[in-house]
Formats: structure tokens, C-alpha cells, sequence
């Protein structure tokens, strides 16, 4: 699975670093992900936007996460 998070400034800015951490105690937990950083996907409003297998997901927290990749949560 290739897991992609905004970076850009405005999703920075309402936690994009907790979502990339959340990815990486699941990955560190026997998730077959890949992730990555990426640059703004346009949708600055609508941020944390994330990207799962070329789908992209708006407001994306750290519930809603576990939710789309269908784990629960490490936090």
C-alpha cells in the first residue's frame, strides 16, 4: 500500500506530522506500507489530505486514518 502525506504548509500546520507518525508505529507494527511525503494536493481547506493507492482523502485525523486503511490506531 503507498501511503502519501501532504506536507504542504496548511495541512503542516493541522497535523500532518501526527499522521506521518501514526504511519510509522503502524508500519513499525507489521503494516506492508510505504510512505512518503508529498507536496501540496490543492486541497489547502480540506487538509490533512492524504493519499492511500492514488486516492486522496480530506480531513484526515488520526481515527479516520486507522478507519481508511482498516486498522485501529496505534496512539
Amino acid at each position: 500500500m503507498l501511503v502519501k502525506v501532504c506536507m504542504g504548509s496548511s495541512c503542516h500546520l493541522k497535523g500532518s506530522y501526527k499522521i506521518v507518525e501514526e504511519l510509522q508505529k503502524l508500519k513499525n507494527s507489521g503494516l506492508n506500507i510505504e510512505i512518503f511525503g508529498s507536496l501540496c494536493f490543492g486541497r489547502c481547506s480540506e487538509g490533512v489530505c492524504v493519499e492511500i493507492d492514488g486516492q486522496i482523502y480530506t480531513n484526515v485525523d488520526i481515527d479516520k486514518l486507522g478507519k481508511l486503511l482498516g486498522v485501529k490506531p496505534c496512539h
